[in-house]
C-alpha cells in the first residue's frame, strides 16, 4: 500500500475524427516522448481550469469544448506518491498549434499514432478516448520504461 500523498494532474488530448495532436516533450519528466498536453493542478484551481491552462500554455490552443473521458492512477516503484491524471478529450478548439518551451505539437493521423515513442500506458487508454469511450485505469510502473501491471475498465457512457 502506498503511504504517500496523491498528486492531481491533467491531460488534454486534441483530436478530430481523423487526426490527433500530440506534443513532443522537449524537457523535464517524460522528455523525448509524444504525449497529450497537461500538468499539475495549481492551488485554488479546478481540474478543468488546469486542463484548459496547460493546453493553452503548451500548445497555444483554447479548448472550445472539453469533455472528461477518464481518470488514470499511476504508481511507480520507489515513489510513495500516486499520480491521479484526469484525462480530457478536446474535439473543438480555437487557434493553431504553437511550439512552446516545453512541447512541440504535431498532428498525426489516428492510424499513425507513434505508440512506440509514447508512455507505455498510452496504447491501452488512448484508443478508448479517440473512439469516444469513458474509462478508469490504474498503472504500476517499475520505472519510466517498464510497466509491471495495469487494469483498465471502459465505463458506460451516458447518452445525450
Amino acid at each position: 500500500m502506498v503511504s504517500g500523498g496523491k498528486k492531481i494532474l491533467t491531460l488534454a488530448v486534441v483530436h478530430d475524427d481523423v487526426r490527433v495532436l500530440l506534443g513532443y516533450k522537449k524537457r523535464g519528466y517524460g522528455a523525448g516522448r509524444w504525449n497529450g498536453f497537461g500538468g499539475k493542478v495549481m492551488p485554488g484551481e479546478t481540474v478543468e481550469a488546469a486542463a484548459r491552462r496547460e493546453l493553452r500554455e503548451e500548445s497555444g490552443l483554447e479548448a472550445s469544448s472539453l469533455r472528461k473521458r477518464g481518470v488514470l492512477t499511476f504508481e511507480s516503484a520507489g515513489d510513495p506518491e500516486l499520480h491521479e491524471v484526469h484525462v480530457y478529450s478536446v474535439a473543438s478548439w480555437q487557434g493553431d498549434p504553437q511550439e512552446s518551451e516545453e512541447m512541440a505539437p504535431r498532428w498525426f493521423r489516428q492510424v499513425d499514432v507513434p505508440y512506440g515513442e509514447m508512455w507505455l500506458d498510452d496504447k491501452y487508454w488512448l484508443p478508448l478516448l479517440l473512439s469516444g469511450k469513458d474509462f478508469v485505469g490504474h498503472f504500476y510502473f517499475l520505472d519510466q520504461d517498464n510497466l509491471l501491471y495495469h487494469r483498465l475498465h471502459e465505463l458506460e457512457t451516458a447518452s445525450g
